[in-house]
């Protein structure tokens, strides 16, 4: 039993779609309420999406689909209370389909003039995973330099890099990032957790 014999592996999109699938934990009460808010803020017409008991996943051009995940994380912030976000960002799997996608859009971001003047601050801790690579670590360090390029980056720790700064630089680098795979990879897997408001102080 191999990769060729699995029947989920058939063949791979060939329209170029981005995905991630995320969850939202917004630490109070009322959970429910400031996610539900944050949804009804959140244009998210240009991704296909589909939410389950675990997870929501979003599926479409790269452009759209840190426009729509960055929209919903802000949208849900609310001052003093703890949140994080868990997100796999994910392109080129040979066991993708272009099926459940939104690719005959423009690029124009729907969220983005209504979120940008939001400013907070936040730290996440990133991974990225460029498959099948013989010099991986090369590719890895590109990530790593994005990041130190646009000032979010704090430290590297075991398995994952701290990125720490405003929540609109934390997330232009989690772009870049993944657009440099776009250029760069055939498969690539950016894992991300992004917190707010932590009690915890280091």
């Amino acid at each position: 039993m191999g990769l060729k014999d699995c029947l989920w592996c058939i063949g791979g999109a060939s329209k170029g779609v981005s995905g991630c699938r995320f969850s939202l934990y917004p630490m109070a009460d009322n959970f429910v309420e400031i996610i539900l808010g944050a949804l009804s803020k959140t244009d998210m017409s240009k991704v296909w999406k589909a939410t389950d008991k675990l997870s929501t996943c979003v599926r479409g051009k790269r452009v759209h689909v840190f426009d729509s995940v960055k929209g919903l994380f802000i949208n849900a912030y609310r001052e003093n209370v703890h949140m994080a976000l868990e997100a796999t960002f994910s392109k080129g799997c040979p066991g993708d389909t272009d099926a459940d996608s939104f690719m005959e859009v423009d690029d124009i971001k729907l969220n983005e003039s209504l979120i940008k003047d939001q400013k907070f601050n936040v730290v996440s801790k990133i991974s990225f995973y460029p498959m099948g690579e013989n010099d991986y670590m090369e590719h890895i360090a590109h990530a790593v330099m994005k990041a130190k390029e646009n000032g979010v980056f704090s430290k590297s720790s075991h398995y994952v890099s701290i990125l720490e700064g405003d929540v609109h630089d934390v997330f232009k680098t989690l772009e870049d990032i993944f657009e440099y795979g776009e250029t760069n990879l055939s498969h690539y897997i950016l894992q991300v957790t992004i917190s707010v408001n932590s009690p915890t102080k280091e």
